[in-house]
């Protein structure tokens, strides 16, 4: 899908997606926060790590179910995804899922390149859940990609992306930490467009039916 055609259906769906019907009263901070649309980035601490993750949240106008499963479309990163280079399942097993990622950073200077396994999702509060990977093997210290989704209501979710990488060569994190947010921030945008196009397409169906 060219770029011109993403944005068209992202566009349509954020119109078609159901209204958040809600007082301010009743909308948590994140969710009146979200609400223009915008992906405010973060910086996380890691304990042991002398860097920073990277993180960025949006609102998806989608049900969990939906966001969910772009996520977990690790194979399709790379055609998904701006950030990513490649992206391949290598295998599934016990709810686990191992892929091999290559990432650009430092603006192309490098590349990271990694083996890691994700988890199956875990519960996290009440209406929400947490995807972690974690690197195998690779050319970096440490490699650590984190999802947090929560159901804001039947057809909204939040979606948030952290990243960590701590690359082998002694660099500050003051370098490294915007960019992952950066990526972080594609992701989750990226990920919003693909699932906000399904919620709309499948809407379309309903009402069609």
């Amino acid at each position: 899908m060219s770029t011109r055609h993403l944005f068209i259906a992202v566009f349509a769906a954020s119109l078609l997606a159901a209204p958040l019907v809600a007082s301010a009263g009743e909308q948590d901070a994140e969710v009146k926060r979200l609400s223009d649309r915008s992906a405010p980035r973060y910086e996380v601490a890691v304990p042991g790590s002398s860097i920073k993750a990277g993180g960025a949240m949006v609102l998806v106008n989608a049900p969990i179910a939906t966001v969910r499963k772009y996520v977990q479309d690790y194979g399709r990163y790379q055609s998904m995804i701006p950030r990513f280079k490649k992206s391949r399942v290598i295998s599934k097993k016990d709810g686990k899922t191992d892929v091999y990622f290559e990432v650009p950073i430092l603006n192309g200077a490098a590349t990271v390149w990694s083996h890691s396994r994700f988890d199956a999702p875990v519960k996290e509060g009440e209406k929400g859940e947490r995807i972690e990977g974690r690197m195998v093997e690779g050319n970096v210290e440490t490699m650590r990609t984190t999802f947090r989704l929560r159901a804001v209501d039947d057809n909204h979710t939040i979606l948030k992306c952290e990243l960590l990488i701590v690359p082998k060569l002694p660099l500050p994190g003051s370098m490294v930490t915007p960019e992952l947010a950066f990526a972080a921030d594609q992701a989750v945008t990226s990920l919003r467009g693909r699932a906000e196009q399904k919620a709309a397409a499948e809407q379309g169906t309903a009402k069609a039916d």
